[in-house]
């Protein structure tokens, strides 16, 4: 299942957020989205999900979600959204006890999850034995529980420090690789851009325009042996960004 976006914009209170948003997303693809404080980066990652509609505008699902798609499209927060009284077993359960799905057919599903997030010697433990790095793999298995066609992902690393982001960029390649998901990834973060994205959108400030779509051809697993290529991309975003990230500062510093 593909993706349109098909000339989104938006306005809140008359203030224009959002204007002609044109975007394609292939099944397949990790699609990042970059740009200034405020240019309305988690406002379109909802309006993809369904979570609101924009003022002007629509998005298309193109094709069919997998037959054993429970949730079409996923999220994956920053902030892991685990239920501290669950053990990793049970907040991945959760979400399939959404859909009636308990007993044997809910075990393999949490079996074969936690398995593909390296998590299998965890299942019984919570949330508050876990490093930030674990909290997030349950929420990743906790999303490829529900078989999404593709994964909405806010911010997923923000919360964590420098070297458990690089291991969970590892893993979130890793399954890329084995799987061959899509998504749609909203960052700060030029690096994770870089590292992850098959294309990187950078988005002007408020109202947030399509600056420019910048295409990475690397293989995702190759990546790491070509920093220099990916200092040259992260080179050319940040100057895409530079001037309007320091007038979005100064504009919210003054708001």
């Amino acid at each position: 299942m593909d993706l349109h976006l098909d000339h989104i914009s938006h306005n809140y209170d008359g203030t224009a957020v959002l204007s002609d948003i044109h975007l394609d997303i292939p099944k397949g693809q990790i699609v990042c989205i970059i740009g200034p404080s405020g240019c309305g980066k988690s406002t379109l990652l909802r309006f993809i999900g369904g979570l609101e509609k924009p003022t002007e505008g629509q998005v298309l699902q193109v094709g069919n979600p997998p037959e054993d798609s429970l949730n079409p499209l996923t999220y994956i927060f920053q902030d892991f959204a685990l239920l501290p009284w669950r053990t990793v077993s049970g907040n991945v359960s959760l979400v399939l006890e959404d859909h009636g799905i308990k007993g044997n057919a809910a075990d393999a599903i949490i079996k074969d999850v936690l398995a593909r997030t390296k998590l299998s010697d965890f299942a019984d433990a919570l949330p508050k034995q876990l490093s930030g790095g674990m909290k997030q793999r349950v929420a990743i298995a906790r999303a490829l529980a529900v078989r999404p066609a593709c994964l909405l992902m806010d911010e997923p690393l923000s919360a964590l420090d420098s070297q458990t982001r690089e291991l969970l960029m590892d893993d979130l390649v890793d399954l890329w690789v084995r799987e061959n998901y899509t998504a749609v990834y909203v960052t700060h973060n030029l690096n994770e851009a870089v590292r992850l994205g098959h294309k990187v959108v950078v988005l002007s400030r408020r109202p947030g325009k399509i600056r420019e779509i910048v295409e990475i051809d690397i293989p995702l697993q190759d990546r790491q042996a070509h920093e220099h290529l990916l200092s040259e991309k992260q080179a050319h975003l940040w100057e895409l960004m530079r001037e309007e990230a320091m007038a979005a500062d100064q504009e919210l510093a003054h708001v």
